[in-house]
């Protein structure tokens, strides 16, 4: 596996030693070439329901399903459409669905009871990194706003809230993005400009009539924006925080906790997807020539295909080979869910005033990422796990970021409520 970021001293070993309290120790001894079908380690449930939102992140649920990667692990995988986070939230929650492509931030959001009903929740594996955009309208362009350091002279130029902007859920990924963005830039997203909540499938058509200046939303409809004349990419995600985490696949504790024979083969599926899509660029290409279609994204193939293939631009001249778009598996450096990853998401939830007090951020990552079932279907396809349940990053304001002291890093900065 590469290892492109150095990582702090909290070994696997180590954390084995207060493992109990959450959820089992890690394994590492599984046989390579285990495969979980028959016996006792049957999946409990052989129909999975996996929703998924209208983006090209859900590419690995529906490439593992599509191109039967789950009949190898004795389950059929039924993706299922789903209009927004919310309608996600709820059916995760209500158990009409099994699991989900679901936002980081949604799963930490309802395992503290923000943004939906307190619910205990798992994080089986990171589905991506990369591949989002924070795009501004047209009109913002006309305004002399083509990036942050512009925006920010529009903005003080003019009455507080008077420039509208969307993400997709309020303790979503897009929404953490979009904020730290634009408080990198001394924006503060509350005070300053007003923050909305629009679902991804509907994000071009409301900036198309006008009811934002400009949003945080996964591909292809950053592309779209472009596409359709109606906005630009003022920034992509990977230049706020390289190879950061974004989706996840998703479920209930209480789930995993009755099937989690079908949690492993589930994980083993989309794992065994997700290297098949970048194995290779023709797999890219077939991936986004597959969920173009009506029952997955809705748009077009070459919407999906050049950001997916790393070529982008950005609406106003600029073309570029991005080294760090979306990714599905690299190496097997994509999906191992590091507690570090998930409990950024707790600390920016505290900076933004959506938890009231330090958590314990470890404690719960460490609930919620189930990094033993990871480790284990993760064997039975010969893909080595990290040694580090943390690793360390440096965001795009120098601000470094390894889940070494998180009380300190969420107080930390200077634009917060």
């Amino acid at each position: 596996m590469k290892n492109k970021l150095s990582q702090p001293s909290l070994s696997r070993r180590r954390f084995l030693q207060g493992s109990a309290a959450f959820g089992g120790a890690l394994c590492t001894s599984l046989a390579p070439s285990a495969i979980w079908a028959a016996g006792s380690d049957a999946p409990e449930k052989k129909e999975i329901r996996v929703g998924f939102i209208p983006l090209t992140d859900c590419s690995s649920v529906v490439m593992a399903a599509v191109k039967k990667f789950d009949e190898k692990y004795g389950i059929k995988i039924i993706p299922s459409k789903e209009a927004s986070w919310a309608a996600v939230r709820d059916k995760l929650v209500s158990g009409e669905l099994d699991a989900a492509h679901v936002l980081y931030g949604l799963v930490y959001g309802l395992q503290m009871g923000v943004g939906g009903p307190k619910t205990d929740m798992a994080c089986l594996m990171t589905l991506n990194q990369n591949g989002q955009a924070i795009s501004l309208s047209t009109q913002m362009k006309e305004l002399g706003a083509t990036d942050g350091e512009s925006l920010k002279k529009v903005v003080d130029a003019s009455a507080k809230g008077t420039y509208t902007f969307a993400q997709t859920f309020p303790t979503g990924t897009h929404a953490m993005e979009l904020y730290y963005w634009l408080a990198a830039h001394d924006i503060h997203p509350f005070e300053d400009v007003r923050s909305i909540v629009v679902p991804p499938p509907q994000m071009v058509a409301n900036a198309r009539v006008g009811n934002m200046h400009g949003f945080c939303v996964g591909e292809p409809w950053g592309q779209r924006a472009i596409a359709d004349k109606v906005g630009f990419t003022a920034a992509t995600t990977q230049e706020i925080w390289q190879d950061h985490p974004e989706k996840i696949l998703g479920t209930t504790d209480a789930w995993v906790a009755r099937h989690p024979n079908s949690a492993r083969a589930l994980i083993s599926a989309v794992l065994e997807a997700s290297r098949w899509i970048d194995a290779s660029d023709d797999n890219r290409r077939e991936t986004a020539r597959v969920v173009a279609a009506r029952s997955y994204i809705n748009t077009s193939v070459d919407v999906i295909e050049g950001r997916m293939l790393g070529e982008y631009e950005n609406g106003l001249g600029k073309r570029w080979k991005d080294a760090h778009s979306m990714k599905f598996f690299d190496d097997g450096a994509v999906n191992f869910p590091y507690l570090s990853d998930g409990m950024w998401f707790l600390t920016q939830h505290k900076r933004w005033g959506l938890i009231d007090t330090d958590p314990d951020y470890l404690g719960i990552a460490a609930k919620i990422n189930r990094t033993d079932l990871y480790t284990q279907a993760a064997s039975a396809l010969n893909i080595k796990a990290p040694e580090q349940l943390m690793r360390r990053s440096v965001l795009m304001d120098g601000v470094v970021w390894d889940g070494s002291d998180p009380a300190a890093y969420a107080a930390g900065f200077a634009v917060k409520v």
